[in-house]
């Protein structure tokens, strides 16, 4: 899971060993989801109750929402770090195929991923790292198990027990490195499949969860006054809070079915 206190993937200057369960917003960034919270909330609020106090005292779901995109962003960036990851691996494959140590390996695939990505981007940064921990006299293999420890990626956890246990047992390191590029290879297309095929599904969603609203902003703008006993007094409010809860239900449970991971 992604705990979303900690360090922006986006800044340059982020200090390594980055955490990956942690993602914190910049005040920029903040700013952009905060306004467009107000504005989502603002809206819905507006839609069911028409009532000033009711939008100030909903203010606090502007921290819940920066809370969820946050945690989008968390996930987002392990995502990235995966595909990243894959071509890291690609070039620690071909270097080590061409008669390079394990260490020598790492520096090499180093210099591939700076051609590739840059030197600001995640990947190169962490093979930097571990070049580092290198230099330093530190095992591969723990070096790797703290990038596994570190990223929270079950990818890069079997890669670190694998190459362990290869270590330890002398088993022919370069084919169980391919054998995992594969695995991870397929992996990453299979989700890329499933993204494909949901895609619709999740258009035909965001439209079924505008339907609602727009019925209301329908009824309200073709007979004024209509909705107005819903407005106002106890009774309506208790109606309206009954049916905006069954709407933020089932747009949850909508969100959780369209999010399928592999």
């Amino acid at each position: 899971m992604c705990n979303t206190n900690g360090i922006n993937a986006k800044s340059k200057k982020s200090a390594y060993p980055v955490d990956y369960h942690q993602y914190h917003m910049g005040w920029k960034e903040a700013k952009v989801v905060y306004a467009k919270g107000a504005i989502i909330f603002g809206f819905l609020l507006w839609i069911f109750y028409r009532n000033g106090i009711v939008l100030l005292l909903g203010s606090p779901l502007l921290l819940l929402y920066k809370k969820q995109q946050e945690k989008k962003r968390c996930k987002e960036r392990k995502w990235e770090l995966t595909l990243q990851f894959k071509e890291g691996l690609q070039s620690l494959v071909a270097a080590l195929s061409a008669g390079y140590s394990i260490e020598n390996a790492f520096r090499q695939a180093l210099q591939d991923l700076k051609l590739l990505y840059g030197e600001d981007t995640m990947i190169h940064q962490e093979f930097s790292y571990i070049v580092y921990q290198i230099r330093m006299n530190i095992p591969v293999e723990q070096a790797l198990e703290d990038f596994a420890k570190r990223s929270d990626i079950d990818d890069i956890k079997s890669l670190a027990e694998v190459f362990r246990t290869a270590k330890k047992s002398g088993g022919n390191l370069i084919q169980i490195l391919r054998t995992t590029n594969q695995i991870i290879g397929d992996k990453i297309e299979v989700s890329r499949e499933i993204t494909t095929m949901m895609s619709a599904k999740k258009f035909e969603a965001n439209i079924m969860t505008k339907i609602p609203l727009a019925i209301i902003l329908y009824m309200d703008l073709s007979s004024p006054g209509f909705l107005d006993p819903l407005y106002h007094n106890l009774l309506g409010g208790f109606i309206m809070t009954g049916a905006l809860g069954i709407y933020l239900f089932s747009y949850v449970l909508m969100n959780r079915i369209l999010s399928i991971e592999v």
